[in-house]
């Protein structure tokens, strides 16, 4: 069912890239930047089954990466943040600078907001996991393709305000919302754990990500 539900969210957008171009087939032309072979594999093997997408060159690392960007100007490069040579987020600024219309979407193992943070004032116009299944990376490339952003739904994107700019407000998730409200009532971490349902190391996680948020020296200024 699940597999189902990103099949159907690839073929809506895809619809809409058709949309934006009056219908016409258009090839997104795509460079893939990952420092693991086998990963680039498996993502020609996605890509090559699709009519309109077609991987151009790939990279191994960031400084090859601005290279090839530079030699065939892609529509799309798919881009890993931690590479040898130039991380992924100095070449994902380094693009938007030189090749503005160049769309940009984040692969990725981290889901910390500093990380996230960081990738989308750098100018990336999407950001999935590399866990993300096949279908979900076909749709990301093809929203973002069409001119939308698209954020991984396993990250928190609270930081992030609607146009796709990383907010410098301080926002909790709904989680830590609930979180919060559970210490002020004296809730322990198991209980808290026991009351909303989740593990008590999800609680611990919960509570140091808002101590970092909020600027906190300890778990005691959450109280």
């Amino acid at each position: 069912r699940a597999a189902q539900r990103h099949f159907g969210g690839g073929l809506r957008c895809r619809q809409r890239f058709f949309h934006y171009h009056q219908f016409t087939l258009i090839m997104i032309k795509i460079i893939v930047a990952e420092d693991h072979q086998a990963l680039i594999d498996g993502i020609s093997l996605l890509v090559n089954q699709e009519a309109d997408m077609k991987i151009i060159s790939t990279a191994n690392d960031g400084e090859v990466l601005i290279d090839r960007v530079a030699l065939y100007q892609p529509d799309v490069v798919l881009t890993d943040i931690r590479m040898p040579k130039m991380d992924g987020v100095t070449a994902i600024r380094w693009i938007k600078k030189n090749y503005p219309k160049t769309r940009i979407l984040a692969f990725t193992m981290f889901d910390h907001e500093e990380v996230i943070r960081d990738v989308i004032e750098a100018g990336a116009d999407g950001y999935i996991l590399k866990n993300s299944s096949l279908e979900t990376v076909k749709e990301a490339i093809y929203k973002i393709a069409g001119g939308e952003k698209f954020f991984d739904p396993n990250v928190d994107i609270s930081f992030i305000d609607k146009d796709g700019h990383a907010s410098t407000a301080v926002t909790l998730s709904d989680r830590e919302i609930e979180i919060l409200k559970s210490i002020a009532k004296g809730l322990t971490n198991l209980e808290i754990a026991e009351t909303l349902c989740i593990g008590r190391a999800t609680v611990e996680t919960h509570r140091k990500n808002m101590i970092r948020k909020l600027g906190l020296a300890g778990y005691n200024e959450l109280m």
